[in-house]
């Protein structure tokens, strides 16, 4: 893992995600390393040679150029983080993600996280003071799944725990099922088992299906080739099929017991 330290000149963007004002992204390029990973267009954005995934960049003056930013831009919903993960295991040094959520402190941003690290738990103190949510990315409630395709993030068993403890805590907290793998967590089972894990502990539900862009897919079926090869051809199909996202919804809708928004 190449890990730089690298100086920006903005860090809060506008976002073009709906429902979502501004973007905030601590770092460039994240260590978990998901194989479904939408963000591998960023790639093109960076002057490293390693694959994504592999390399990452922390913006050490971000802290300072918020602080910044925030004295005239007006308040607005911002999203920690859209192109990488803000609690990746650098953050436990760095603390570059804490550092920014304190410039929020006794301002009018509302401020929406989204992480598939248990590192968030450590941000209590500061989250108290925010205008905030906290989500959780789950893909999967089996670890041995987890594990072939969110190799560095934090176990299951740690983001619920996470979840659980942020929840008790009075912080509003949501769950992002997405991408639900075709074939792997998209079944009723599956849905129903990620359901069971979260709907005590969360305001509502965010649900995705998987990206099929050409750079994406590209880096899923590498991991696919050497996990279960024959899915492939499957996962194809359902790429080229319109009532895949029908069918998603309606098993979707029908063992929901929470309030579920659909990014599809």
């Amino acid at each position: 893992m190449k890990i730089s330290e690298i100086f920006c000149k903005s860090i809060l963007t506008k976002s073009g995600i709906y429902g979502i004002d501004y973007a905030v992204n601590p770092y460039t390029g994240c260590q978990h390393n998901c194989a479904y990973c939408y963000a591998v267009f960023m790639k093109k954005f960076s002057p490293h040679q390693q694959p994504w995934g592999e390399f990452v960049d922390a913006k050490i003056n971000a802290p300072t150029i918020l602080k910044k930013q925030l004295r005239h831009t007006p308040p607005g919903r911002v999203l920690i983080s859209s192109v990488t993960d803000a609690y990746q295991p650098l953050e436990a040094r760095y603390e570059l993600t804490r550092k920014c959520l304190q410039q929020f402190q006794k301002t009018s941003f509302f401020i929406s996280i989204l992480t598939k690290s248990s590192l968030a738990v450590r941000d209590i103190d500061v989250l108290k003071s925010l205008h905030c949510e906290v989500g959780f990315t789950l893909t999967t409630v089996d670890e041995d799944v987890k594990s072939v395709f969110e190799p560095e993030s934090s176990s299951i068993k740690d983001r619920l725990a996470a979840l659980h403890t942020l929840s008790d805590a009075h912080i509003p907290t949501y769950a992002f099922f997405g991408p639900l793998i075709p074939c792997i967590s998209d079944t009723r089972e599956s849905l129903e088992s990620l359901f069971s894990a979260v709907n005590s502990h969360v305001r509502y539900v965010i649900v995705d299906t998987m990206n099929f862009y050409a750079g994406p897919w590209n880096r899923l079926q590498k991991t696919l080739q050497s996990w279960d090869a024959a899915l492939i051809p499957r996962l194809e199909a359902i790429k080229k099929d319109p009532a895949y996202t029908v069918d998603l919804r309606k098993r979707v809708s029908e063992v929901a017991s929470v309030p579920v928004e659909f990014c599809f």
